[in-house]
């Protein structure tokens, strides 16, 4: 099906780009409809338990990009599905692509194990002309989502919002119910991405610091001698203290339920209305940090979840998590939803109006964030002290070994993907041994000192080499010792003895360039770009649980995780090793683990396990809240509490599309 273009008459991408500030031009822009979506955004009116969707490509053209997305119904995003807790649903998933299998995920959803949807892990996949059906209970209620798992297809089109009603009255009741997707376009596609990133790491990168912005970091910093040895430090270690995202506006169009800046999505309201707005970010690769200037946003749910309500001014929504938020306008007048990239080199935007076509002001970008110490995990160390201790790349060594282990790290270099069939990644392939199950946007920006080529690999940089027995990243599984207080009897005012699965830090070696020697904990922060800023901004020690959770042990064991990258290779993994390297994550049944995650890199990610919840550990005691993907800020340290009840094979992942696919991948095995 052709869809004609939806951006006739209005702005190209670089004109885009470059005039974020023009707000009053794009204000005047005609709002086109978008095809086979609602176009209020509101929540489809009845719940269904029986869905028929069909997988197939189609050329759409969004702010002159081209692109044939593989998608639902021909649209971008996908329906909306509505369903009801209770109920058992039943979705048939037919492919019409030509020559691709594809998948759809529920992300979020508590179901079995072959219903998941993980090609390779789950099912098969589902082949051209095949159908498969999904059918699940449902067992819980709130906002989630649906992407593909297959052949990047999510980051070109394949995703939509899912809404589940609740048995009960709804406590916090609105006489209106907004979905609001947020997402990326463009017509670059991600195996070239990934290639251009290999290249060069800072390929889509074009807002470094330059001789301009020296003045404003020497009065931050205290003094120009402090500012350059900052400077002189990042440079040091191979790294821009302005790389905040892999991929940015520079090519990507920013949208909201499928709707670039220019085309101004609306919903209605009338003053003094409570209005429900369900956030998800369906994006591939990029943050929001999303605000309503002169609104207040009462939060009420994350990732599909009831919270205690917390007012705030601005959020952050990391990739595939989801947030429901409350505001109740007293003024017959246009807001603006604002979700700028975290970046700043980009937003997306919608408009709360009381009528259809109007258009609300545009807020102006914020300035771009700036890494620091914190963010390498060297604590609170300011520019220009000591940088002693620090974990520095050395590119001309070969091998070196972990602070823990006496046996050498094999070090590889992630090739690309070959899209293997049953492969549960789409992409980890075959350079290494078989798998054992900002400013203004423009050139000027430039900084000259980031403008340099990788170092050579190192020789003999690990083909061929065997596997060491006992691989870093997989849980070694002692025996309780015989004090030990296990989950199927165990005496809650007794103290409890956690058995510790620690790989100790990982080398510094091709796939990991940092060690964080300082992790600090960061629930309290809402994240870089945020503190400070003149509102009140949410962060993760916040939310609170509305309601005890379900499993008051305390954990028996706890998993140790390094997230760990390589950016100048483009090679992420946990533990120092990409997928391809390491084991299985193997959990008992009804287990009760707890998994710490330390943040080696300079960059979040959002952390994923498929089918278990994870109870963040932020300081609410038993009212900890339930989440599906759960940020880790950069040089941070966070733990959460998993119950292993439900069996079988499943993902866990960084849920930025392009870490994924490079490495950071696991395999965890509920037994």
């Amino acid at each position: 099906m052709l869809i004609p273009s939806r951006n006739r008459g209005g702005l190209s991408r670089r004109r885009f780009v470059t005039g974020l500030g023009a707000g009053a031009a794009m204000a005047a822009l005609p709002r086109p409809l978008h095809a086979h979506t609602p176009t209020s955004g509101q929540v489809p009116p009845a719940a269904s338990a029986r869905w028929d969707l069909r997988v197939g490509r189609t050329r759409i053209e969004i702010d002159r990009k081209v692109l044939h997305a593989p998608c639902i119904g021909g649209s971008v995003p996908g329906p909306i599905l509505r369903w009801r807790q209770g109920d058992t649903v039943c979705i048939n998933v037919t492919n019409t692509l030509a020559d691709e299998d594809t998948s759809i995920h529920w992300h979020g959803l508590r179901l079995p194990a072959t219903m998941d949807g993980v090609p390779g892990l789950s099912f098969a996949g589902i082949a051209p002309g095949q159908t498969f059906t999904y059918r699940f209970p449902v067992t819980q209620s709130g906002t989630y989502w649906y992407h593909s798992h297959s052949g990047m297809q999510e980051a070109q089109g394949l995703y939509g919002a899912i809404v589940i009603d609740p048995p009960v009255p709804d406590p916090q009741p609105c006489a209106r119910d907004y979905v609001i997707v947020l997402s990326e376009w463009t017509d670059v596609s991600p195996m070239d991405m990934l290639s251009n990133l290999k290249m060069q790491d800072d390929y889509y990168v074009f807002r470094q610091r330059t001789l301009a912005s020296f003045p404003r970091e020497a009065r931050a910093a205290g003094g120009p001698l402090a500012a350059l040895k900052d400077r002189l430090a990042w440079s040091r270690m191979r790294m821009a203290a302005t790389d905040i995202a892999d991929v940015t506006g520079v090519i990507y169009t920013y949208l909201l339920n499928g709707h670039a800046p220019d085309m101004n999505w609306n919903a209605i309201f009338k003053p003094g209305e409570r209005v429900r707005l369900r956030f998800i970010n369906g994006a591939s690769m990029t943050f929001f940090d999303i605000r309503i200037p002169g609104l207040e946003m009462l939060v009420v749910a994350a990732d599909g979840n009831a919270v205690e309500p917390v007012p705030v001014d601005e959020f952050r929504i990391g990739v595939a998590e989801t947030y429901d938020v409350i505001v109740q306008p007293r003024e017959a007048r246009a807001y603006t939803i604002f979700a700028q990239s975290e970046d700043r080199t980009g937003y997306a935007r919608g408009t709360l109006a009381p009528q259809p076509g109007m258009h609300g002001p545009l807020p102006p970008m914020d300035p771009r964030p700036v890494r620091t110490m914190v963010d390498m995990g060297m604590g609170d160390m300011k520019p220009g002290e000591s940088m002693n201790g620090m974990a520095m790349p050395e590119p001309a060594s070969d091998m070196q070994t972990s602070h823990t282990h006496n046996h050498p790290m094999p070090r590889h270099e992630s090739g690309m993907m070959d899209h293997a069939p049953q492969h549960p990644m789409s992409g980890m392939q075959a350079s290494t041994p078989e798998p054992t199950p900002h400013g203004d946007g423009t050139m000027d920006d430039m900084d000259m000192e980031d403008m340099r080529p990788s170092p050579p690999a190192p020789a003999g940089h690990g083909h061929g080499m065997s596997m060491p027995e006992h691989r870093m990243d997989e849980p070694m599984h002692h025996k309780p010792a015989a004090h030990m207080h296990t989950p199927e009897a165990m005496d809650h005012d007794a103290p409890v003895l956690v058995e510790v699965d620690d790989p100790g830090p990982p080398p510094l070696n091709v796939e990991n360039q940092n060690i964080a020697r300082m992790p600090t904990d960061r629930l309290g922060s809402p994240g870089d770009g945020l503190e400070h800023n003149g509102r009140r901004v949410l962060n993760y020690s916040q939310l609170r649980a509305t309601r005890p959770g379900s499993d008051p042990r305390p954990p028996t064991r706890e998993i140790i995780m390094h997230l760990t990258g390589n950016m100048e290779r483009y090679i992420w993994g946990f533990n120092g090793r990409k997928f391809s390297e390491s084991g299985p994550i193997r959990l008992r049944h009804n287990e009760r683990v707890r998994f710490t995650l330390i943040n080696d890199t300079m960059m979040e990610h959002p952390i994923h396990l498929h089918g278990m919840w994870s109870e963040l550990e932020n300081g609410q005691g038993a009212y900890r809240p339930y989440k599906h993907t759960l940020i880790s800020q950069p040089g941070s340290k966070l733990s959460y509490l998993v119950t292993a009840d439900a069996p079988g094979l499943w993902a866990y992942h960084c849920h930025l599309m392009l870490h994924m696919e490079t490495g950071m991948f696991r395999t965890v095995i509920v037994e």
